[in-house]
């Protein structure tokens, strides 16, 4: 139970791939999410922060790295519960999931991932 794994699986799109969207770390506060991006940071690791977003029925702030088989990685709170899921407020939204995508790709590289 420590630390506790949480799975989420999202239904895609008929006749979509089966793939692995993004892996996810949950922690207890915003300083907390604040204390993995400096050590991310100074791991040498490009992050990618996003503050106050709307995803998956969750106002969260996160940071996103990019683990060494260039899979996407978020640190992320859950600040508040959200009415709906908001896949459209939410830059990492591409339509097929909650949370992934555009933005996360849009970070640079990480050449390896110090997650956990």
């Amino acid at each position: 139970t420590e630390p506790a794994l949480k799975l989420v699986l999202i239904e895609g799109e008929p006749g979509e791939e089966t793939r692995l969207d993004h892996l996810g770390v949950e922690v207890e506060s915003t300083d907390q999410v604040a204390a993995a991006t400096t050590r991310l940071k100074d791991a040498g690791l490009a992050t990618f922060e996003e503050n106050d977003t709307s995803c998956c029925y969750a106002l969260q702030d996160k940071v996103w790295v990019h683990g060494p088989g260039k899979e996407p990685w978020e640190v992320y709170v859950v600040k508040a519960d959200a009415d709906t899921l908001d896949k459209n407020a939410d830059p990492h939204a591409t339509g097929d999931g909650c949370c992934t995508g555009q933005a996360a790709e849009e970070a640079p590289r990480a050449a390896g991932c110090a997650c956990g």
